[in-house]
Parts: C-alpha cells; structure tokens; sequence
C-alpha cells in the first residue's frame, strides 16, 4: 500500500507542477525548482535524426528528460528554447510514441524518444536486449512496452502487454 501511495503521490506533485509551468513564460529556472535534476539533457543538434516537433530542434533549445521510471507510468521531455522560455512539455509514453520506434533504430535514440527505461534484460544466448518502459493506456491499465535490441542495441522489434500478464501480482 505504501508504495502505491508513493506512485501516487508522485503523479500528483507532477500534475501540480505541471499546472505551475506556462510555455512561452517559464524559464529553465521554473522548470528545475519544481522537477530537480533532470535525467538528462538534449541539445537541439542531438534530436536531429528523430520524428519530434520542430520546437526540439530549433538551434539553441534544449531538452530536459525528467524519468519517472522505474515506480511511475510517465516520462516527461520538457523543451528550453532559444530563449529559456519552455516551449513544450511532453508526457512520451504514449502508443503515439511507441509507433516513431521502428527496426533499425539506435538505442540512443529510442531513449531521446521515451526516456530512460524501467528495466534492461539482457538475454545473452538469444544475443539480444530487452529494454522495458511502464504506461497506462487509456482509461487506466497498466502496461509495459517493450524494445528489443539486437547483438548491435539496434531495434528489431517492439512489443506490449498488460503488466499484470507480465508480472502476476501472486508471483
């Protein structure tokens, strides 16, 4: 119970927090007084090769990745333009973002794209990589998507299923 609390309580301060920060208006400062840290940051330049909004790619912006992975569902890219105004602020783990990951792609990549993972599985005699991400599709399931990286951490294949077929509550 205290862990779902937790989970819980985590999604609330986000959407707070998101409430509090207005594109266009709040600067860098704003964003990391009520998220911290960022996981990681990517300059516009480093976004080049992926299918993202035209405002992740404008020469000066930046963007912050802030993981909720492994306890949440979400993984936030919030967008510092030119100017340090945020320009955008994503929620990534959507199906809508799990159709841009496709054969061929870097593990580099898909990670600007969703952010960090919850979980990595490596399966040495098969010679490829699980890479696993938590969601909740629509209105409210628990799902877990899932890349596989070849010998190469190149994408061979993605897949999805309902957590709890994944990780059975009375295992």
């Amino acid at each position: 119970m205290g862990f779902l609390s937790l989970i819980l309580g985590l999604a609330g301060c986000d959407s707070e927090h998101i409430k509090e920060l207005e594109e266009g208006v709040a600067t860098e400062a704003d964003v990391r007084a009520r998220f911290g840290e960022p996981e990681k940051i990517w300059e516009a330049r480093d976004m080049v090769s992926l299918p993202v909004p035209g405002a992740l790619l404008e020469p000066g912006a930046r963007t912050l990745e802030y993981n909720r992975q492994p306890a949440g569902n979400v993984n936030y890219m919030i967008t510092i333009g030119p100017d340090g105004k945020m320009s955008a602020l994503r929620q990534v783990l959507t199906p809508q973002n799990f159709d841009k990951v496709l054969p061929g792609m870097s593990m580099e990549q898909v990670r600007k794209l969703l952010g960090k993972p919850m979980k990595i599985t490596p399966y040495a005699l098969k010679r490829e990589t699980h890479y696993d991400w938590r969601y909740l599709s629509p209105p409210n399931t628990a799902m877990i998507f899932t890349v596989v990286m070849d010998a190469d951490y190149r994408v061979s294949r993605t897949l999805s299923a309902d957590e709890e077929s994944v990780n059975p509550k009375g295992r």
